[in-house]
């Protein structure tokens, strides 16, 4: 059963979120949706919609600390179709609260970020990698930028917001890279008839430079008190 919720705490002209609630196994849950609409190209590791791609919506569900279904992504296409949203779009998982998002935006690239750091380290650790179904506590990461970009920028964009996200959680004093569930969807306009796409997203071009601190912002704004 779905439940609607007023709108979110802060107004976004790019990347407006909006609180969406349902009662699952006797618990209620909360989740972010953003319907981008059309004219939107997306690159996202996300288990539903992942890959890149023309997409029209970005649904970041909470689920329960014990969550541990193997069908992810048919779970996501379900929540999806009863939150409202259709066509393709991008699925996201976490264990964190949704609720309260981080929020950040540098010069017109705006991030919306939800950290649950329970279960946290290092991407390059010395043991073996956990076998079976991961903990979903999980830092999810959507930022869109009102350019378009090539998909190779696309790519690098994903680079750069990675490492914005790690200097973000060292700068909030955690000793770790992120978590093993950690997703990120990056956004762009689809070029327009004879519009050029910007062929850079790295941390020290135009459009990378502001996905990075905009991205930092609101990583430090979820992972914070």
């Amino acid at each position: 059963m779905s439940v609607v919720v007023p709108p979110s705490r802060s107004a976004s002209a790019l990347l407006p979120v909006r609180p969406w609630a349902r009662r699952e196994d006797g618990e209620r849950l909360h989740a972010l949706v953003w319907r981008a609409g059309p004219g939107w190209r997306m690159v996202s590791s996300a288990v539903l919609g992942g890959g890149l791609g023309e997409r029209r919506w970005v649904l970041n569900a909470q689920v329960s600390h014990g969550y541990r279904r193997t069908d992810p992504d048919r779970h996501l296409a379900e929540l999806a179709a009863d939150a409202g949203v259709r066509g393709p779009g991008v699925g996201l998982l976490t264990a964190a609260d949704v609720s309260r998002p981080g929020q950040a935006c540098d010069g017109g690239v705006e991030a919306v970020v939800t950290a649950g750091l329970g279960v946290r380290g290092w991407a390059a650790s010395p043991a073996e990698g956990a076998t079976g179904p991961q903990p979903a506590g999980t830092v999810n990461i959507v930022v869109a930028l009102p350019v378009a970009l090539t998909d190779a920028a696309l790519v690098n964009a994903v680079a750069t917001a990675t490492e914005a996200k790690v200097q973000a959680l060292l700068d909030a004093g955690y000793d770790c890279s992120g978590t093993p569930t950690d997703a990120v969807c990056v956004a762009a306009r689809t070029p327009r008839a004879g519009e050029e796409a910007h062929p850079f997203a790295g941390p020290r071009s135009l459009w990378g430079a502001r996905l990075a601190r905009a991205v930092h912002a609101a990583v430090l704004d979820a992972a914070g008190p």
